[in-house]
């Protein structure tokens, strides 16, 4: 078709503010990590607190996001999306007023409640804006803005937290939402709305020519229970979606207290900044191969389905990290392995929904499917806290996370073991409300 050959690239300049919300949605949650061993000196906040205080974020973050993939398919990826980031920056800012662990729990449930609405949002512009065919990579891409925020974290906010107290990094990464705001009223429209899109490109986008006679109404949620298609995703992140929030808020921990650099938060933030530039490689070339595999001729589900699988492979040798015979540098590279191979995968599940799914639905069940990542990682914490007190009382932390490293190295194949076991033969999904 000519048309496709001459589309136009606004779509990527869309891509790119999501992007941009998704490194500041990183940048403000991946704080209080950094400033962790600042927090336990300064405030007397331990491993059980701490666990807590995250696990306040979690549970709260599973509430917003099936209530923010709901609002989002009703009110539209524009309003939500703005009013998530506008709820969420103040959160992060209001951190600064946080003076022990009920208070810091708080502001953390703020934050959680209110960042939910990224990636339903983010998952449904996706589907407006992209054919099913570059998805994965436009996910891919946006999707690398955890990495970024997590990176920019470690270099950044211990030069603040050092020079202005660790009070100012939560005030200036929280304003950062607010510029990016600006931008997103200014540039962003749905693709029927948007004057600045051609006709090609317009036209290029709707190829797929899916529900084009169906309701613009969204989905109630029990009627998208009935799909295996939803529980399957539901099940995948609840599985993995963890031991991302493991990596994020306990490998600076593991870096001060296994690997030897003390509480100087200043000393870890090369180590981290370095996993995290690995995992931005992993989620862009995560999309870039499945989608690769379905311009060789490949069917969604099947080049999604082998992408994870390598992926989940390339998990397993995190459990090495914690052995005492390799080096610092040689532990941090197997939990960049990880951590990027996670985000490989991470672009590849998000995309199965609105591979499943009609756009309309998009946004509720990635909502749905965040819950069980975030129920997840408020279980892990609780988990990840008691083991690390324990071994901590006894003196042997390190073998805390030799526990908690064999955890991630295995929920990947299991997780895609279900997955493809239980996947239905009719990969797409038809509303019938």
């Amino acid at each position: 078709m000519p048309e496709i050959k001459t589309t136009g690239n606004y779509r990527w300049t869309v891509c790119a503010l999501i992007f941009f919300a998704t490194t500041v949605n990183y940048l403000d949650r991946q704080v209080i990590g950094i400033l962790k061993p600042m927090l336990e000196s300064d405030l007397g906040i331990g491993e059980k607190a701490y666990s807590q205080i995250i696990m306040a974020f979690q549970l709260s973050y599973a509430i917003g996001m099936v209530v923010a993939g709901r609002l989002i398919d009703k009110f539209g990826t524009k309003l939500g999306y703005g009013v998530s980031v506008i709820l969420w920056s103040i959160a992060a800012m209001g951190h600064a007023l946080a003076k022990g662990t009920f208070s810091f729990g708080f502001w953390r449930a703020f934050l959680g409640v209110s960042e939910a609405g990224n990636f339903p949002a983010a998952i449904k512009t996706v589907a407006e804006w992209f054919p099913k065919r570059e998805r994965a990579l436009a996910t891919g891409i946006f999707n690398s803005g955890t990495n970024v925020g997590a990176i920019v974290a470690p270099l950044a906010v211990p030069a603040m937290a050092v020079a202005w107290g660790w009070q100012s990094a939560f005030i200036v990464t929280g304003a950062i939402g607010f510029i990016w705001l600006i931008f997103w009223f200014i540039f962003y429209e749905i693709p029927e709305k948007q004057r600045k899109l051609s006709a090609g490109e317009l036209a290029y986008i709707n190829s797929d020519n899916e529900e084009k006679e169906e309701s613009p109404e969204p989905v109630k949620w029990s009627h998208l229970l009935k799909y295996r298609q939803t529980w399957l995703f539901f099940i995948g992140k609840g599985l993995t979606d963890p031991i991302w929030w493991f990596y994020l808020f306990w490998i600076p921990g593991w870096l001060a207290q296994v690997r030897g650099t003390g509480l100087d938060i200043k000393s870890f933030g090369l180590p981290l900044a370095f996993i995290y530039t690995a995992t931005t490689v992993g989620s862009i070339g995560g999309g870039w191969l499945s989608s690769y595999l379905i311009k060789r001729g490949m069917t969604p589900y099947k080049a999604r389905k082998i992408a994870m699988l390598i992926f989940a492979i390339l998990v397993v040798p995190i459990i090495f990290a914690s052995s005492s015979t390799i080096s610092t540098w040689g532990a941090v590279g197997l939990i960049a392995l990880a951590a990027s191979a996670h985000q490989a995968w991470s672009a590849n599940i998000y995309t199965t929904v609105s591979d499943a799914f009609p756009k309309r639905a998009v946004s509720s069940v990635t909502g749905i499917g965040g819950m069980a990542g975030a129920l997840g990682g408020g279980f892990i914490s609780y988990i990840a806290g008691a083991i690390l007190e324990h071994y901590k009382n006894l003196g042997h932390i390190e073998t805390g996370y030799v526990v908690m490293f064999t955890i991630a190295a295995s929920m990947y194949l299991i997780a895609w073991t279900i997955m493809a076991v239980f996947a239905p033969k009719n990969k797409t999904v038809i509303l019938t409300n």
